[in-house]
């Protein structure tokens, strides 16, 4: 299952359409970057069932005339985000377009509940300004059998789309 990076890709997805330019932590360097950039990964997760042994019912599947199962977990995650920038002003305005994106543009399998930021510092590492946060969430993801016997489809992160 690749639970962690569907919340991670979703938190970078949701800070993108907000105009935030935003990259998996691992991946390149902030200073390759015009204006601010966000660095995010998932810093802490714990799984657990929902339902009884993570079964949740069936539902209709119209299209083959038979029902599936339906299977769920939840996650508690904690979303680290780094938000970098040549400018203190333009670090300082990613972040606050950062911190409405977690409010509001996250897909509704990911639920914030708390969220927290650092003062804004000079980063010597990276010559460039430096504002930490980090956000506090919950996970649902839902899995369907496919039809055939004993066959269990990936968890998907509620509410994003199947690749």
């Amino acid at each position: 299952m690749n639970g962690l990076n569907q919340v991670r890709d979703a938190v970078i997805d949701a800070l993108k359409s907000t105009g935030v330019a935003a990259v998996p932590a691992y991946e390149g360097t902030a200073k390759k970057y015009e204006g601010a950039v966000a660095a995010v990964d998932v810093a802490t997760a714990e799984g657990k069932a929902m339902g009884l042994c993570s079964y949740l019912g069936e539902k209709w599947d119209a299209e083959k005339g038979s029902t599936r199962e339906l299977y769920g977990m939840q996650m508690n995650v904690t979303i680290s985000l780094s938000v970098r920038a040549q400018r203190a002003a333009e670090c300082e305005t990613a972040m606050e377009t950062a911190a409405g994106a977690l409010m509001g543009g996250l897909p509704i399998g990911l639920r914030l509940g708390k969220m927290s930021w650092n003062g804004i510092a000079w980063d010597k590492t990276t010559g460039m300004f430096l504002r930490k946060g980090s956000a506090a969430c919950k996970a649902a993801f839902l899995a369907e059998d496919s039809g055939e016997e004993g066959t269990l489809l990936d968890f998907i992160l509620k509410g994003t789309m199947k690749n």
